[in-house]
């Protein structure tokens, strides 16, 4: 995506809360065709004019990405006061260069991996798979244009929500600026929240940026395919789109420094995805450190070391995604005496910042990137800023995930290392999708639910499913873990078969068959004789 062009300021300054006056020019989006038309009509209409301050505002919430909206529409439907400001275009990364565009084509690369497994059901397919790289784009244009209502300007100010479209930056400890252009406003406010979100990490390697690459905020824009793509880390955005890719057709390598990819998961998960990704043609180069870039009369060149060796790679494009940086510059912290890091604002568990009436939701003030931890933070800023009583706490959520690779791999709660590292004894109870009559049906073998207990207990601690729909599968485990209700419970549950989810509950039956002791085995076995 194209966003406006504004000044630049150093890193440094820009960390200290300096600030150069922006122009904000029109949005652009790229390519400008009907969808992309619609979703800047609906994100960023060209005609907007921003209202006029009137009075203390009891929430003024910086950003319009997932925890924006939920914060400033959540306030207005209870009557509050609102202001909401946004830099570029509503929806934030979600909407605009994250789990919209994304999530459309990895399904278009999904059904081209069913496609190609037909032969193993008794369906053949006469003449192989033809992709149209540019219908591909062109739908994920479409649908992104269909959800962006979801997020539109008309949607915030219908719920009552004043709309800033402009930079916000503290003048102070309850105020602040909005700039658009030569127009300056100042809004007080009661509470504020900063849910600036976060961006890709930039590249460092010498002669990256003069060799270019993509980022998840560019990905979206291509419409002529990549006949060659290297895709640096192996992270959730490395990993889909390294595979979606490679699925529509262009030759992919991931250049990993690590051992294996999806680091951060299961490592049992991570090898099932790794050998998916390499069935479906990507090349691996692993344990490898980039040393620089140049390019080439034919391409992009990549020099790296591996087994300390030096060697090279040369492709058309880049894909980078090495993780992510808040965006806590230009905000001017220090004037609202709010602390931040590289790693963003500074809260505590219930979302406050140093400053007690200002609080930060989503990316810019929690380890967990994903939108709907940006809506659950939201939802708890908005009891704990707005209401008296007691506080709920971000450290109290028990948060799912999902990498839409295919398989999937979903997880929620502590993996087995992070609970024996806090002196918790832990039970894993593993139950393979080969031993499930439906995934067996379906073709879809590859894969596990795995469940950590805590010993002598059926205390769920954590999961990880990797399985074809893992994402909708670890909702019944999650909500077990909210609920309080361990694996005995589950045990009790019918699960309509046949349906994978029966992994679920086989893994149950698994806990309670430990409980049949020998002892509690020769009391039942006594008193059946009895019964004789």
């Amino acid at each position: 995506m194209t966003l406006p062009t504004l000044p630049q300021t150093s890193e440094k300054a820009a960390m200290n809360g300096h600030h150069t006056p922006e122009k904000l020019y029109p949005v652009e989006v790229q390519p400008m065709d009907q969808y992309n038309q619609a979703l800047l009509d609906n994100a960023r209409p060209s005609s907007w004019q921003n209202p006029t301050p009137s009075g203390k505002y009891n929430l003024v919430v910086i950003g319009s990405g997932t925890a924006g909206l939920v914060s400033a529409i959540g306030a207005a439907g209870m009557g509050g006061k609102v202001a909401l400001i946004e830099k570029r275009m509503m929806g934030g990364d979600c909407l605009n260069a994250g789990c919209v565009p994304s999530k459309s084509i990895i399904r278009s690369a999904k059904a081209i991996g069913e496609i190609r497994k037909a032969d193993t059901m008794g369906i053949h397919v006469p003449e192989g798979v033809h992709v149209d790289f540019g219908g591909v784009m062109e739908r994920m244009r479409r649908i992104r244009a269909n959800i962006s209502h979801d997020d539109s300007v008309q949607r915030v100010t219908n719920a009552g929500v004043e709309l800033y479209f402009g930079a916000g930056r503290f003048t102070g400890p309850n105020t602040i600026e909005v700039v658009n252009g030569d127009q300056r406003q100042t809004l007080e406010f009661a509470k504020a929240v900063v849910a600036t979100g976060s961006r890709p990490r930039p590249l460092p390697t010498p002669g990256a940026e003069e060799v270019g690459y993509l980022t998840n905020e560019t990905l979206f824009e291509l419409t002529e395919q990549p006949r060659r793509l290297a895709v640096i880390g192996s992270g959730p955005i490395g990993a889909e789109m390294a595979q979606t890719f490679a699925r529509l057709g262009t030759e992919v390598t991931i250049i990993e420094i690590d051992s294996q990819i999806l680091i951060r998961e299961d490592q049992d998960a991570a090898r099932i995805v790794q050998d998916s990704l390499v069935k479906d043609g990507i090349q691996l180069i692993l344990n490898a450190k980039i040393q620089s870039m140049y390019k080439s009369d034919t391409g992009k060149v990549i020099v790296y070391e591996q087994n300390e060796e030096r060697k090279t790679i040369e492709v058309d494009d880049l894909l980078v995604s090495i993780g992510r940086i808040p965006n806590v510059e230009g905000l001017n912290l220090e004037a609202a005496g709010v602390e931040y890091s590289n790693r963003g604002v500074t809260v505590d568990g219930t979302m406050r910042t140093s400053n007690p009436n200002v609080y930060a939701a989503g990316d810019i003030g929690i380890r967990y990137q994903f939108t709907h931890v940006a809506d659950a933070t939201a939802r708890i800023v908005l009891q704990n800023a707005l209401f008296p009583g007691p506080k709920k706490k971000a450290d109290d959520l028990i948060v799912p995930w999902t990498t839409y690779t295919d398989p999937e791999i979903a997880h929620v709660g502590m993996y087995e290392h992070e609970a024996k590292a806090k002196g918790i004894a832990v039970k894993t109870f593993v139950q393979q999708l080969d031993t499930v009559d439906r995934a067996k049906a379906d073709g879809e073998t590859e894969g596990f639910v795995k469940i950590h207990v805590k010993e002598g207990t059926d205390k769920i601690l954590g999961a990880t499913i990797v399985a074809s729909h893992a994402g909708e599968m670890i909702s019944e485990i999650t909500t077990a873990m909210v609920a309080g209700v361990g694996l005995q419970t589950i045990a009790t549950v019918i699960h309509p078969y046949p349906t994978q989810t029966e992994a679920i509950k086989k893994i149950a039956d698994q806990y309670n068959r430990t409980r049949l002791t020998p002892l509690v085995k020769r009391i039942f076995s006594t008193w059946l004789s009895w019964q004789r």
